[in-house]
């Protein structure tokens, strides 16, 4: 596994890669923006929504503080959203470079092995989206844990290898399998798709560099897919066969 994150970490710098790195960078800083415009303007649709009440209760100097107070939070929200919302961003950006990252792989790694097929759009999409919403889902289960510095640390760092695993190990899978297949493979291989996710999860609490996630973790899982694949496949295919077969004494 050290060795697949290494041939990863070493690609990602070659200029096939370059391209990709520059368009998924791109995307993931306009979805940050986006979130934050939205997270900055129902705070205000709030506060102007609440100044009357807040006016005839506290006193008419409200406004005042309250329109700092929401300053200081929008500001540290950007900061905080880049940490936090990054794992879900990222494997959104990734459902759209993945089919390109994951062929310059194959293409340097495997030559000699048959290609991938590329997955539709739509399907990638929908991928990215799922995973997405439910890496907000379960962030926001994790939240309150956050108070509790070192708990809520180690859940959210849990989450994320989880999440990012099974994500990217789908992704790649996918090229090679129909989707129930690949996800049954992830099932059977979920320890190793687990550890292969904290690699990504220890990526992705980097800031600025997890930018670049989406091109380590396709890479990364690319490696992981090929290492077990051969296997696993066989296991999901031929039990029926064998089960149906005449036994030989």
């Amino acid at each position: 596994m050290l060795a697949a994150a290494g041939k990863a970490l070493a690609q990602m710098f070659t200029p096939p890669f370059r391209g990709v790195l520059l368009k998924s960078i791109g995307l993931a800083i306009a979805v940050l923006v986006m979130l934050g415009i939205l997270i900055s303007r129902l705070l205000k649709w709030f506060i102007d929504a609440s100044g009357p009440w807040l006016e005839t209760t506290v006193g008419s100097t409200t406004h005042w503080w309250v329109d700092w107070f929401v300053a200081i939070i929008v500001g540290a929200g950007f900061f905080a959203g880049a940490i936090f919302l990054m794992p879900a961003v990222t494997a959104l950006v990734a459902s759209f470079f993945a089919d390109e990252i994951a062929e310059q792989v194959e293409r340097v790694h495997y030559p000699a092995d048959p290609p991938g097929v590329a997955l539709p759009v739509v399907r990638a999409a929908i991928e990215g989206v799922k995973i997405a919403l439910l890496a907000l889902l379960v962030y926001l289960c994790c939240l309150p844990f956050l108070l509790f510095a070192g708990l809520g640390a180690v859940m959210f760092f849990l989450a994320t290898a989880y999440l990012l695993g099974r994500e990217y190990f789908e992704l790649a899978a996918m090229r090679f399998h129909p989707p129930d297949e690949a996800k049954a493979l992830r099932r059977i291989h979920r320890g190793t798709v687990f550890t292969a996710g904290c690699f990504i999860a220890a990526f992705v609490s980097v800031p600025i560099l997890n930018l670049a996630t989406p091109l380590f973790g396709t890479a990364f899982m690319v490696h992981i897919h090929k290492r077990i694949a051969g296997g696993p496949r066989r296991e999901l295919i031929e039990p029926s066969r064998v089960a149906s077969a005449p036994r030989i004494p």
